[in-house]
């Protein structure tokens, strides 16, 4: 497959970004390499938006052409194309099984998925990329509640966003609504995507 298996942190500190969402990559604040330390350049307005496209793709962990093919489902859509974009990523099932802390990073997510450990609304559903609609009941399997990592990664949670709502009891998650930008990351300016993508 084409996707990339390689050191996340690397990529953190390529993008200055911290992927992970926890910024220990950043503790060296250059790129990486022996050539990295004060390798930092300016970069052009093309090089600007391809950064952050870039942030944004590896973030979600995302394929090139899921991507794209995302942003292009975006801009059906009737709100503002960036932002229809960010909610359409924050959406799939991969993400919202992080979100809700069954897993400590979206890579993990998206192997409890396709390792068919998650439902919704009580079917199994393999496909990270599955596209959960508001009020929809993320689970997990019978024979996967007692998965030691997912036990201590619903320890582990320190947040749980406002759209999603969790049932510690029955170990459910529900897709409450639609997230408002406010609430998608803040290190993201999706209007330098949409200025990549218009080129």
């Amino acid at each position: 497959m084409a996707r990339y298996r390689g050191p996340a942190w690397k990529l953190s500190r390529r993008l200055g970004f911290s992927l992970t969402g926890t910024g220990k990559e950043l503790k060296r604040p250059f790129p990486p390499g022996q050539h990295g330390p004060g390798q930092r350049k300016k970069l052009s307005e093309y090089g600007k938006q391809l950064q952050e496209k870039q942030k944004l793709r590896r973030m979600y962990g995302l394929t090139e052409k899921q991507f794209h093919n995302l942003y292009n489902k975006a801009g059906k859509l009737k709100g503002i194309h960036g932002e229809d974009f960010m909610k359409l990523l924050e959406s799939r099932l991969d993400n919202l099984v992080y979100r809700a802390g069954y897993a400590r990073t979206r890579a993990q997510a998206r192997q409890l998925v396709v390792h068919r450990h998650i439902t919704v609304n009580g079917q199994k559903v393999d496909r990270p990329s599955y596209h959960v609609k508001p009020g929809d009941v993320i689970g997990l399997r019978e024979k996967s509640r007692n998965l030691s990592i997912i036990k201590e990664a619903i320890e582990e949670r320190s947040y749980l966003p406002e759209y999603v709502t969790f049932d510690e009891n029955k170990l459910e998650a529900e897709y409450a609504r639609l997230p408002e930008r406010s609430e998608l990351p803040t290190e993201i300016n999706e209007t330098l995507i949409v200025e990549y993508y218009s080129r």
